[in-house]
């Protein structure tokens, strides 16, 4: 079928004016046509995730109707599936919209009662014993996006081969217009208010005075991690008021994501205004936290993923009993398995994505990735079986509070971690492509001609992680093991055209700190050097 014989069949079933509006003013234009009609958004284990916009390669009401018949067809009737959404643009409608089409196919499709963070929705699946879950959004993607994320009866995010399943039902779905619809219910407020119960039981400690600083970057997390924190005796946080309530177009920065330069600025600066002990911040779905903490000579420094995982690790573990586990993947810092063989204490390495970390083991307390993603659980095991900003962000603030009592910060926790443990320093270095050959190019003579040195350091060993090292699911990455336990991670990303490296040093402690932090530094910066060199791109 030629494009624009494709564009008017689209036409012909989408329901939503603007996008038919958007549609039928491109029908002359090839080249538009190829863009939305030449290829299509691909479901798969992060389910859908795209630009909004008319046809199959575009996040709109037709997509998303397609992909709730998808879904409703693996389930079957009679299946319970709990839909939550962000302030995105659309996010109701989508939401909505998947209710219509589950109801229609005889599931019951309960919404969540308001914009909500994710952490809610994959706690909601488990706590009112759901089979499935889907929750739209982008997380932290650029406004024009949105997503569909789906998850299973666990709480966690679908893995292989279910995603094949729900992309082959489909591609076989009916055109929406023929969709039987009906109507969903609407859940109230009790289902919140049972995942705030369930945060107040995680390792908080008894301390409570503490000065935060917060902002929920446009989304969804402001209301929540409020009460939150005031449920469990801390007082409210200070929070940007720029950025407080939801807005999808994210006005006040370029990316609404923590890491990414600027984003955390007027953060910063209110922290200083108010002279706060911590400073906390949400991405857009507020499933992923951000810390940041004032320096003895002032300003504030944002402390990593890996070492907020480090200092939530260690925590979970000194505050759980029995038999227990702990997780993180294999591009995070090594320090946590270090951490949990110190304590006795069983410990993980997974493929990247909280999909794989929720399917660690049993007893899982604590799982974590180094970007910025933490599921923080105490004696009744983990609350929610994904990432969890909201809960993290109160552990730490616990952590910050109890530190504060003794006269102590949090760079103070982490300094002690580095005596104990050596200093385990991580940075990572990434190479955006034009052209993805470029990618496997590059991946290619890593394989055929593996370095013997980076960064000065012999290269011990090897992984090619495409042969499913270690039992882990076959994935396309390099791993090289370097002299004095250093590490580094090369893999294409998974949704950018990038080619991917995550670096790790451990520098041995015997003086001071600061010291070892400088040398860990400069390693970083001469195996960076050094991968620019071997890579060429």
């Amino acid at each position: 079928m030629k494009l624009r014989d494709q564009a008017l069949a689209w036409l012909a079933q989408d329901p939503d004016p603007e996008t038919r509006a958007e549609l039928e003013s491109l029908l002359d234009d090839p080249a538009a046509l190829t863009d939305r009609f030449g290829a299509k958004l691909e479901f798969g284990t992060a389910g859908l995730r795209g630009e909004l916009g008319a046809g199959p390669n575009r996040m709109n009401r037709v997509t998303v109707m397609r992909a709730a018949a998808g879904l409703a067809a693996v389930l079957g009737p009679g299946k319970h599936v709990v839909i939550g959404y962000d302030a995105r643009h659309k996010s109701d409608i989508f939401a909505r919209d998947t209710a219509a089409v589950l109801a229609g196919a005889g599931l019951r499709a309960s919404l969540l009662p308001e914009p909500l963070p994710t952490p809610v929705l994959a706690f909601a699946v488990r706590h009112l014993g759901a089979d499935a879950g889907v929750t739209v959004t982008a997380s932290h993607n650029p406004p024009r996006d949105n997503g569909y994320k789906v998850y299973w009866g666990d709480g966690s995010q679908i893995v292989p081969p279910v995603d094949g399943w729900i992309s082959a039902a489909i591609d076989a779905a009916a055109p929406v217009g023929s969709l039987p619809l009906g109507e969903g219910e609407v859940l109230d407020a009790t289902v919140v208010e049972a995942y705030l119960a369930a945060l107040a039981e995680l390792p908080l400690g008894e301390a409570r005075d503490l000065r935060v600083a917060y902002t929920p970057m446009h989304g969804v997390g402001h209301r929540t991690l409020v009460s939150a924190f005031r449920g469990t005796g801390f007082d409210e946080p200070a929070t940007v008021a720029e950025q407080r309530d939801p807005d999808p177009d994210f006005p006040t920065v370029a990316f609404p994501n923590p890491e990414e330069p600027g984003a955390m600025d007027l953060a910063l600066d209110l922290a200083a205004k108010i002279e706060a002990d911590l400073v906390l911040a949400n991405d857009p779905d507020a499933d992923r936290c951000a810390v940041g903490v004032p320096l003895a000579g002032g300003g504030f420094r944002m402390l990593t993923g890996d070492e907020v995982g480090a200092l939530l690790g260690e925590h979970v573990i000194a505050h759980t009993r029995g038999d227990r586990l702990v997780a993180t993947t294999i591009v995070s810092s090594t320090l946590l398995g270090k951490i949990a063989d110190a304590h006795g204490v069983r410990y993980a390495e997974t493929l990247t994505g909280f999909k794989w970390i929720m399917r660690a083991g049993e007893g899982l307390v604590y799982g974590y990735e180094e970007a910025l993603g933490h599921s923080v659980g105490g004696e009744h095991g983990l609350p929610v079986h994904d990432k969890d900003g909201i809960g993290a962000a109160l552990t730490v603030a616990g952590i910050a509070a109890t530190a504060k009592r003794a006269g102590r910060t949090l760079l103070d926790l982490l300094d002690e971690q580095a005596r104990r443990y050596g200093l385990h320093a991580t940075s990572q270095l990434s190479f955006r492509v034009a052209d993805l050959a470029l990618i496997g190019g590059a991946m290619a003579r890593l394989r055929a001609t593996p370095p013997a040195t980076l960064g000065g350091r012999t290269v011990e060993s090897w992984d090619d992680l495409a042969a499913g090292e270690g039992g882990l699911p076959p994935t396309d990455g390099l791993r090289y093991h370097l002299a004095g336990g250093a590490r580094v991670v090369v893999r294409p990303s998974g949704t950018e055209p990038k080619l991917k490296c995550y670096l790790e040093v451990v520098v041995p402690v015997t003086g001071e700190v600061a010291d070892a932090r400088a040398e860990a530094a400069a390693d970083l910066e001469t195996l960076k050097a050094d991968l620019r060199s071997v890579l060429a791109l």
